[in-house]
């Protein structure tokens, strides 16, 4: 097996893990990977067993861990319009390797395994204050739902996790609080009728749409007027509709609309007031609709839920990214990590790790040669402050 970071890639990046996807093959290989320098894996899986998340720890049982996290799953590549195939890493001889995942985030997955040989090494001299874990989750590109099991076991086998640090692509600069995430289901259930009879019939379509309004209208209201952090590249919390499926045909009033919608808000905001506002609204246009057909109705449904992140200062994980990247702050982000979660259960997180978040979920994604370097050579440099008495 390889053991330097391109070369890691390029087997990670063979792997087509795609949430629709089992990722079980690409978990089995970095499980025989670290085997290989006497690492055991502990895996935890999803209620049908296709997929799973794996933990490794480096250092003795009792040494509190820096937790290096990453996501295994990748987003689709259909629709996209590729140069290169996208499950073969490819170099592009512009100083960047091509592949779906190089940036989001099998790179910084790449580099972690690459450094696994001197973390092992120094557990074996005895030279870790702190230990090491390693910590692969599934399915967090479709609303973070494997790495709570993960978590839920770390916290049942006492796992002391001093510090986190979730290497999602920001070109190696700390990302240190981000928006949480929301989604919804609405399905809208109306009355059909031929559409030369419309007042007989109940027109689901036009009832989601004023509904879907509503939604536009509460989210202009928290551009305009709602509170504002600097901190953030979208400074407030946001609202969104984002799939709409409905109707038969045009000469049908349509019985049925489904919509999908999101809300992505700020650190200490309660998105649960702009959702009780849809729900509020939705519950006055069923009583419209049963007028006229009393089957009718409106049903919204918590689909993703991932929470909103603020790094702890005080940390120890601030304290080693503060110090390897000479600064004291950080960003903050209008994307969703898996810090929330793990933030969320106590355990303090910085986001970090190789690449551009601008080239993640695109065709053609890419991460340079020098963003593997730097994340490569930034991780030894964590290893040496990790056996400095602290």
């Amino acid at each position: 097996m390889p053991t330097d970071a391109s070369g890691l890639l390029s087997e990670l990046i063979r792997f087509d893990t795609t949430s629709r996807y089992s990722n079980l093959q690409l978990i089995e290989w970095v499980r025989e990977y670290l085997a290989g320098f006497g690492l055991t894996s502990r895996l935890t899986y999803n209620d049908d067993g296709s997929k799973a998340n794996l933990f490794a720890r480096i250092g003795a049982e009792d040494l509190p861990l820096i937790v290096l996290s990453g996501h295994t799953d990748v987003v689709p590549v259909d629709g996209q319009d590729w140069h290169y195939p996208p499950f073969e890493l490819t170099a592009g001889g512009d100083g960047r390797l091509y592949g779906r995942g190089s940036a989001d985030m099998k790179g910084f997955i790449a580099c972690v395994l690459a450094r696994v040989p001197d973390f092992v090494r120094l557990a074996a001299e005895g030279k870790l204050a702190q230990g090491i874990g390693i910590a692969l989750s599934y399915d967090e590109e479709v609303g973070c739902l494997g790495v709570g099991r993960m978590i839920d076991a770390l916290i049942a086998d006492g796992v002391d996790v001093a510090g986190c640090l979730v290497g999602e692509p920001t070109s190696m600069k700390p990302v240190i609080a981000h928006k949480g995430i929301a989604h919804y289901r609405c399905v809208v259930k109306g009355r059909a009728a031929h559409s030369s009879l419309t007042p007989h019939g109940v027109n689901a379509i036009e009832f989601a749409a004023r509904l879907i309004t509503h939604i536009r209208k509460l989210a202009d209201a928290e551009a305009a007027f709602g509170h504002r952090q600097p901190l953030y590249d979208v400074p407030f919390t946001t609202m969104q509709t984002g799939l709409v499926r409905g109707g038969v045909a045009c000469n049908i009033v349509p019985a049925d609309c489904e919509f999908m919608f999101e809300c992505r808000w700020l650190p200490g905001d309660d998105p649960q007031r702009l959702v009780a506002s849809v729900a509020d609204y939705a519950a006055t246009l069923e009583q419209e609709m049963q007028a006229v057909a009393g089957e009718a109705q409106i049903r919204i449904e918590p689909v993703v839920y991932s929470p909103a992140f603020e790094s702890d200062p005080s940390s120890s994980i601030r304290r080693y990214v503060a110090s390897l990247c000479g600064c004291e702050g950080g960003a903050g982000v209008a994307y969703t990590t898996e810090a929330g979660l793990f933030s969320q259960a106590g355990m303090p997180c910085v986001v970090l790790g190789p690449g551009s978040i601008e080239q993640a979920h695109r065709p053609d994604e890419f991460i340079e040669v020098a963003q593997l370097q730097a994340c490569y050579d930034w991780l030894g440099r964590l290893a040496d402050e990790l056996i400095q008495p602290r």
